[in-house]
């Protein structure tokens, strides 16, 4: 690697080993901390790994969020698998997507070899085989895992918007469904509720209930009533309704006092990435609505990773965005960490990007005249070095990285290029029938297993419906068995059709249920417990 001669902005906060001199002496100081940290790896300082200048990562810092990038087949996946055990280890509960199906291993003992040991010679690791406490889930049950499920109130306008693939106009129109539901004290727990609510709201029944507040088109409820039925033919229906899944269960810890690792098993729908990703911020927005403030402690509650976190960003509004920045921003004082997995710094926000100050940057290529662009916008968004980061972000091998994190005292640390630790996890997925039998042996299995569809908002608008058609039937036949005489004032049947139950179907749902729901930063319900 060739070296500049620019000094490092950045502070030491220890001393370097006696091994080291000049700038590389330097940027080991800057990891020296007094507190516990993770370990992430060793120096590698021109083109020479150095075991004795450990690269680390405070623990006080871990929810100041994060970012881990690097091109396909760097290492990102086991980037992730060995700071979640380290995690796991300092009793910090971890949340983990697993899109492709391999991270499963961190629940068992990895395998011991030439590899490994070489790897954990060179950087000073006394590397054995472990497994760590993990919790397996699947979304609405689809794949192997515990059904995480959410309903369509809590899920709220502006995600499912976004996975609906709507625009602002018709975003704005479903803000409108949602807060008619809201105030009516209609719960919508699974599509049909929506489903049914949009349909009154554009009968003759309905319509007027809107008018005050802007109403609802014919063509833009159409659209909503098209892409809800497009949703739902990919199978995504199964993903909301009940018993909803509570993201309280991600910040537990196992007997032994180690954090558990909940691994969201996305193999079965890492083919509806606009869908799983927003999923992920349900949930992370769940948690932010449900965890009191508790400033910066001395280790976090728990430690959220974001993979294929360009998924997320792809196709997003500005209250989308919007929202993303404000909890990213506050959540933090929670005592939630956030770390975004993707490729490239560029697919994040910059107003998300700047909060993010723990930085592990794999490999990235520069074939193409795009790739030259994102290499030299990505040098641009790290503290000045002595490294000339152009050349070392793309000499980088697999498992090695360039990271800068921040300090105990919350200044960034010297860039420093480095070679990071093999995991002691088994670096791939365990067997598939080990891990269905994890996943029935959890105490989790018998409370969310089973879909329940309770009486909502489709099944009391149905009711009301039939019950004033019944209604007008039995008035009508009433009237037609009396003998004909001049009406002095309507029949019975005219009274019902005209304005006794018709008219006031939406004005009786709301005075027989409760209280209006109240929403969040991102439009999510907060939760009633």
């Amino acid at each position: 690697m060739s070296v500049s001669e620019q000094p490092p902005e950045t502070g030491t906060t220890g001393t370097a080993p006696a091994s080291l001199a000049g700038p590389a002496a330097e940027i080991a100081a800057g990891y020296a901390f007094d507190g516990p940290a993770l370990e992430l790896g060793a120096l590698l300082w021109d083109g020479v790994c150095h075991p004795e200048a450990g690269i680390r990562l405070p623990l006080t810092v871990l929810n100041r969020h994060g970012l881990v990038a690097g091109a396909t087949g760097t290492g990102k996946t086991k980037t992730l698998q060995l700071i979640a055990e380290q995690l796991s280890a300092n009793g910090v509960p971890v949340f983990l997507a697993d899109i492709k199906g391999d991270v499963s291993g961190i629940s068992a003992p990895g395998e011991d070899g030439g590899k490994v040991r070489e790897r954990a010679g060179q950087v000073g690791q006394e590397w054995q085989a472990r497994g760590f406490p993990c919790e397996f889930y699947g979304l609405g049950g689809t794949g192997p895992g515990i059904p995480v499920r959410a309903t369509v109130t809590s899920f709220g306008p502006v995600l499912l918007s976004k996975v609906l693939r709507l625009n602002q106009t018709q975003e704005q129109s479903l803000g409108l469904i949602f807060h008619y539901a809201d105030s009516k004290g209609l719960e919508l727990i699974d599509l049909k509720d929506l489903r049914a609510v949009v349909a009154f709201l554009v009968s003759d029944t309905g319509k007027a209930e809107l008018k005050g507040i802007g109403g609802l088109s014919t063509a833009t409820a159409g659209v909503i009533l098209r892409s809800l039925t497009a949703f739902e033919q990919q199978g995504a229906g199964e993903f909301f309704g009940e018993p909803e899944f509570d993201t309280g269960e991600f910040l537990r810890t196992a007997a032994d006092g180690r954090g558990i690792v909940s691994v969201l098993e996305l193999p079965a729908v890492r083919d509806e990435p606009q869908l799983f990703s927003t999923f992920l911020m349900w949930m992370l927005a769940d948690l932010f609505n449900d965890l009191p403030e508790v400033g910066d402690p001395d280790k976090p509650k728990l430690v959220f990773f974001f993979d294929e976190a360009h998924l997320l960003f792809d196709g997003a509004s500005k209250a989308f965005l919007e929202s993303i920045t404000q909890t990213v921003r506050l959540i933090r004082s929670k005592g939630v960490g956030v770390f975004f997995v993707t490729q490239t710094p560029k697919d994040v926000p910059s107003d998300v990007l700047g909060q993010l100050g723990n930085r592990v940057q794999h490999a990235l290529r520069a074939f193409t005249p795009d790739d030259a662009k994102a290499l030299k916008a990505t040098v641009r968004t790290f503290p000045k070095s002595p490294y000339d980061l152009e050349e070392v972000l793309t000499g980088l091998g697999t498992g090695e990285a360039v990271i800068t994190v921040l300090s105990e005292k919350g200044a960034p640390t010297p860039v420093a290029a480095t070679r990071l630790r093999a995991p002691e996890s088994l670096m791939g997925p365990v067997d598939a029938a080990a891990l269905d039998a994890a996943v029935k042996a959890s105490p989790l299995y018998g409370r969310y297993a089973e879909a329940v569809d309770r009486e909502s908002a489709y099944e009391k608008l149905t009711a009301e419906q039939r019950a004033a058609e019944a209604a007008a039937l039995e008035a009508a036949a009433a009237e037609e068995a009396r003998a004909p005489r001049e009406k002095e004032e309507p029949s019975l049947a005219e009274q019902v059709v005209g304005s006794g139950i018709f008219k006031s179907l939406a004005r009786s749902i709301g005075t027989q249920l409760g209280r209006e729901i109240t929403r969040s930063i991102f439009g999510t319900a907060r939760r009633r417990r």
